[in-house]
């Protein structure tokens, strides 16, 4: 007699789902509250119930193969670290070699398509440079720029952290160009990738990243400042930070 075949687990939002739920805990549940303030209440339809997120990773790559239709189904779930898989499998994706450019404009779409479900930090930035900035390395840029205008500081947030994709290739022009255009937004959720993108393109080019903020520190948030010049030597940091309220 032959072995008993056992047929894989369907690949559904739903089953994805109670995955998670078989490996909820009220500990780690207790952990998110310190990076997620209220993490343990239903707020804007997002909803802790303390998985952890390598293993929300895990289960991301269990269901690589995950339909389109599903991947949605998963970002309507108010779970967050439902969403939270949503967006590795959509990253992974995105950035796999065997998928086509197909594939990835259609990932591209479903993220500013349902950007209304992609709203805290985390979720932002798992997908934001791989799935949007991915997409757009070799295409029209514009769309960054309405979203740095956006009203929602999830889509500005996006806008600002997408050119990361294009920074890592040495492409610097719209990371300076969006990160000028938000240097005075009032969120700290913005303020913050501001300064990490800008470390990133000094990474590349120190000294076009030194003559930005002569133009501009001293009417930088200073958290944006501390994150930008977080890789100069010590006596630099000191002295560019003096200039700042």
């Amino acid at each position: 007699m032959g072995e008993e075949r056992v047929d894989a687990p369907p690949l559904t939002a739903s089953a994805f789902v109670a995955a998670l739920w078989r490996e909820q805990s009220d500990a780690e549940l207790a952990k998110y509250g310190r990076y997620f303030p209220g993490a343990d209440a239903q707020a804007n339809g997002d909803r802790f119930i303390g998985v952890r997120m390598g293993t929300v990773f895990a289960l991301a790559r269990d269901h690589a193969a995950l339909p389109l239709d599903q991947i949605e189904a998963l970002l309507d779930d108010d779970i967050h670290e439902a969403r939270a898989g949503a967006l590795r499998i959509m990253a992974n994706r995105a950035k796999a070699t065997s998928t086509d450019d197909g594939a990835r404009r259609q990932l591209y779409e479903l993220y500013l398509r349902r950007h209304d479900r992609i709203n805290n930090w985390d979720l932002v930035d798992l997908g934001a440079w791989d799935v949007v900035g991915g997409w757009l390395r070799d295409h029209p840029r514009d769309v960054l720029y309405r979203l740095a205008e956006s009203e929602s500081l999830w889509e500005r947030r996006t806008g600002m952290l997408a050119t990361l994709a294009f920074v890592r290739r040495g492409e610097l022009d719209d990371a300076y160009a969006i990160a000028e255009r938000l240097l005075g937004d009032p969120e700290d959720l913005v303020r913050k990738p501001i300064g990490a993108v800008l470390r990133a393109a000094g990474d590349h080019d120190e000294e076009r990243l030194r003559a930005f903020i002569d133009r501009h520190g001293p009417s930088m948030a200073r958290v944006t400042l501390r994150f930008a010049i977080e890789h100069f030597d010590e006596a630099t940091r000191r002295q560019l930070l003096s200039t700042t309220a």
